[in-house]
C-alpha cells in the first residue's frame, strides 16, 4: 500500500511557516495538513483562510484542511478559494451530512468526513459511499503533543471495512499522536494517510523526520513481502 505524509503545521513554527512546509516537503511530504479551530467545537484557536491562503502560495503538495469548527458551512467556499484541495467536516458537528459533502465537491475539492475518538464509525454510513477521504481522529481534538489513543487501531480497522462494503476506495487518514512507534501498525490498519505534527515539528530536522516516518510507515509492507 503506498502510504502519503501529511505533516501538520499545528506544531510547526508560526514565525516561520513558508521554511517549515519547504523543509517537510524536501523529505517528501505527499501533503499539507491544516487544522483550523473555532475555540467552541475544540478548545483552541487556530488559522483561518488567509493563513490557508499564504502556505498555498509557497506549498508544492495539496493542502488538507480540517475543519474543526462548530459551522463549518458558513466557511466552505472561503477555504475552497484560499486553497484547500481537501476540505474535511467533523460528523459531530451535522445534523445532516450529505449537503454538506455535496457542496464541498460543488466547489471543486475533495470532501472528508471526520470522526471524533469517541464518535463510533456508524456515524458516517449515510455518506460511506460519496466522500473522498476519512479522517479518524486519534486523539481528542484542540491541541498538539497528545499520545495515540491505542483503540483507534481497531477504529482504522472498522471504517476499512465500512468503505470496503460499499465500494469506495477513498483514503483514511489518522490523525494525532501518529510517530515512528505506531506508523506501521495504522497502514496495517488501514490508514492511508498519516498525519503527524509533533512527530515531525517537535524534532531538530522536520525534513528528515518526514523521512523516517515514511521509513516506518513502510515497515509493514516490507513484513508483508519478506
Amino acid at each position: 500500500m503506498s502510504v502519503l505524509i501529511a505533516p501538520s503545521i499545528l506544531s510547526a513554527d508560526f514565525a516561520a511557516l513558508g521554511q517549515a512546509v519547504r523543509a517537510t516537503e524536501r523529505g517528501g511530504a505527499d501533503a499539507i495538513h491544516i487544522d483550523v479551530m473555532d475555540g467552541h467545537f475544540v478548545p483552541n484557536l487556530t488559522v483561518g483562510p488567509p493563513v490557508v491562503q499564504a502556505i498555498k502560495r509557497v506549498a508544492k503538495v495539496p493542502l488538507d484542511v480540517h475543519l474543526m469548527i462548530e459551522e463549518p458551512d458558513n466557511y466552505l467556499s472561503a477555504f475552497a478559494q484560499a486553497g484547500a484541495d481537501a476540505l474535511s467536516v467533523h460528523v459531530e458537528v451535522l445534523s445532516k451530512l450529505q449537503p454538506t459533502i455535496n457542496a464541498i465537491k460543488e466547489l471543486g475539492v475533495r470532501a472528508g468526513i471526520a470522526l471524533n475518538p469517541s464518535t463510533p464509525v456508524t456515524a458516517i454510513e449515510v455518506v460511506a459511499r460519496e466522500v473522498d477521504l476519512v479522517l479518524v481522529m486519534s486523539v481528542n481534538p484542540g491541541f498538539g503533543g497528545q499520545a495515540f489513543i491505542p483503540q483507534s487501531l481497531n477504529k482504522v480497522r472498522a471504517t476499512r471495512a465500512l468503505l470496503d462494503q460499499v465500494g469506495n476506495p477513498a483514503p483514511i487518514t489518522v490523525d494525532g499522536g501518529v510517530n515512528l512507534g505506531n506508523a506501521a501498525a495504522l497502514v496495517e490498519a488501514g490508514a492511508s494517510v498519516l498525519v503527524a505534527g509533533s512527530a515531525i515539528f517537535g524534532q531538530d530536522d522536520p525534513t528528515e523526520a518526514t523521512r523516517a516516518l515514511r521509513n516506518a510507515s513502510q515497515a509493514s509492507s516490507a513484513r508483508e513481502s519478506a
